[in-house]
């Protein structure tokens, strides 16, 4: 049994890394991965629950130009009681691209989780929280230039978050609302980029413009069917974005817009399908493996935030 899951595993996840390479990656503003709304939860009532879960991850994004995304994440869960966890993320970000190389601690997320109903068959859980910036999203080149999106490792905005998910042994739905408070400082506009290579000045205005960005409304749907064996699972899953709310940018001219110069409007659904595959060493420690990619993507996102692939490496222990 263990030999053909592992075989399914890997063909599923070598015809996924294949198509990854050519479609568009899953990315959100965090609140994905957070408390009630993560991917792969586990769910398992034989096991004790620890005070602490300490999880190690790292990430690689690709992007539709060439900045890539590296994160490497320190994911705390501390037990409260027997119904209520508490959820530290402390991220370092770097990006390596064309225009600039930077790096930094990202955005801190805080996150409350209750267990509302528990019973043999499924649980149901709430979680509250928030994002904390850890720059104002204004890295400049050395010349002085403002950066894109793409190369700030933070977003620069108060985030609040909340959501609930539902998860039994078989199924995970959650869904969730990730709603900024605050525009960033980001300067970046191509039209003001200073450059005298007239081939960095094409490339550069490939880039959305995000000067004074406000970033809209998320709201989010996670669906997974998990496979849970003794020591090993795999979860299938899809994850639908909506931003209800249009992101917000100072255009060229002055005035406030939520459209590109080809009339792209900066709302709509982010689709990404997504695998993940996990191996537990004993009650206390295991490793988990992600990909995903996107399915359908906005046509216009000044965040940043778009991947072509991505995947994470975590791993996990109970104290």
């Amino acid at each position: 049994m263990n030999l053909a899951f592992l075989r399914i595993a890997l063909i599923v996840f070598c015809c996924l890394t294949s198509m990854g390479a050519r479609a568009q990656g899953c990315s959100d503003a965090g609140f994905c991965t957070m408390g009630a709304m993560k991917p792969d939860q586990p769910y398992n009532k034989k096991i004790q629950l620890r005070l602490l879960t300490m999880e190690l991850s790292f990430y690689r994004g690709t992007t539709t130009l060439t900045p890539i995304v590296y994160v490497a994440t320190a994911d705390m869960n501390f037990r409260l009681n027997s119904r209520n966890t508490f959820q530290v993320k402390l991220p370092y970000q770097h990006v390596e691209g064309r225009l600039a190389t930077t790096g930094s601690m990202g955005d801190i997320s805080l996150c409350l989780t209750r267990n509302l109903a528990s019973t043999d068959r499924f649980d149901v859980n709430l979680s509250v929280g928030a994002k904390i910036p850890t720059n104002n999203s204004d890295q400049k080149t050395s010349e002085g230039n403002a950066l894109p999106m793409y190369y700030q490792t933070s977003l620069g905005t108060y985030d609040l978050i909340a959501g609930l998910s539902v998860i039994n042994r078989k199924w995970l739905f959650a869904t969730g609302i990730q709603v900024p408070l605050n525009q960033n400082k980001n300067n970046f506009d191509w039209h003001r980029w200073v450059d005298n290579d007239p081939d960095e000045l094409a490339y550069v205005q490939r880039y959305a413009n995000a000067t004074d960005l406000r970033r809209g409304i998320d709201v989010m749907l996670r669906v997974e069917r998990n496979f849970r064996l003794n020591r090993f699972n795999l979860s299938l899953g899809l994850l639908p974005i909506y931003r209800v709310k249009a992101d917000e940018i100072t255009s060229f001219t002055g005035a406030r817009t939520s459209f590109d110069l080809a009339g792209h409007e900066a709302r709509g659904l982010a689709l990404s399908g997504i695998i993940t595959t996990g191996y537990n060493f004993n009650v206390r420690s295991g490793i988990k493996l992600l990909v995903g990619h996107k399915i359908v993507q906005r046509d216009f996102s000044p965040d940043g935030l778009t991947r072509e692939f991505v995947s994470s490496f975590t791993y996990s222990y109970r104290f």
